[in-house]
């Protein structure tokens, strides 16, 4: 049976009748014991993050749950919902809407920090290469909302600078990020402040989650919004709510 028995291979769990063992740890023993936010942890990294870690990566959770129902996300589940699909239909429409331009910011700022921490040049060449490869936005900095700052970025950082002195971090890629905040200033000529996702990339390189993560994790997070949205919207009733109400009506353009 072994060509059956390994077609699937996995380091995160074992099970037998009677038995749940999550990277070597019994369910038994983690229930009550570990947080949610610490399981996620482990689930991912195999092993249970300190406490100063733990709070760093759950502020970062918290931070990110929602943004409101004109989000694409949100609006799109509260619509699913008039639709009269259940809750995780709406759930699932929501989190395969998260993609590069609506979800993805996250995990390109951390891989933006990656990149100029291994840059050999100067942080101007630095940001004009990556630029010429993923073209001219930044990912993390400014907002078409939040102006002049988004109040979740300083909180989020003023964490992170309390985890260095508890020696959770070390700072680095928090250092990095402001030293982009301040190189867009000096080259649009106004503050471009650090935004949600400039800041929760900040918390995920300093705890040492890869690019990719970044994203999923968002997708955790923001998936307790879309919940909460796609409940409301259930209690309220409503039957096939589009994005706009049904008085006003799109522009027809013949030679569009």
């Amino acid at each position: 049976m072994s060509d059956v028995a390994d077609w699937w291979r996995t380091s995160i769990i074992e099970m037998a009748p009677g038995r749940i063992d999550i990277r070597g740890r019994p369910i038994q023993e983690l229930i009550g014991t570990v947080s949610f936010p610490q399981m996620i942890w482990l689930m991912l990294r195999g092993d249970i993050p300190t406490a100063a870690q733990a709070r760093l990566f759950e502020a970062a959770l918290v931070a990110a749950v929602d943004h409101g129902p004109q989000a694409p996300s949100i609006a799109a589940a509260r619509m699913a919902v008039t639709c009269g699909v259940g809750l995780n239909n709406a759930m699932g429409t929501a989190v395969n809407m998260l993609g590069d331009v609506h979800g993805g910011a996250g995990e390109q700022a951390v891989a933006l920090y990656t990149h100029i921490a291994g840059y050999e040049g100067g942080l101007t060449q630095a940001l004009k290469d990556w630029t010429a490869v993923h073209g001219r936005f930044v990912p993390g900095f400014g907002h078409r909302f939040h102006k002049p700052v988004d109040p979740r970025a300083p909180r989020l950082l003023a964490l992170v600078e309390a985890a260095v002195q508890e020696g959770c971090c070390a700072g680095k890629y928090a250092q990095i990020a402001r030293s982009v905040e301040a190189e867009l200033a000096r080259q649009k000529g106004k503050p471009v402040p650090m935004n949600i996702d400039g800041a929760t990339a900040v918390i995920f390189a300093e705890l040492g989650f890869e690019a990719p993560l970044a994203r999923g994790i968002f997708c955790l997070s923001r998936s307790v919004g879309i919940l909460a949205h796609a409940w409301e919207q259930q209690q309220q009733g409503g039957r096939n709510k589009g994005p706009t109400p049904p008085g006003y009506r799109w522009t027809y353009d013949p030679d569009g």
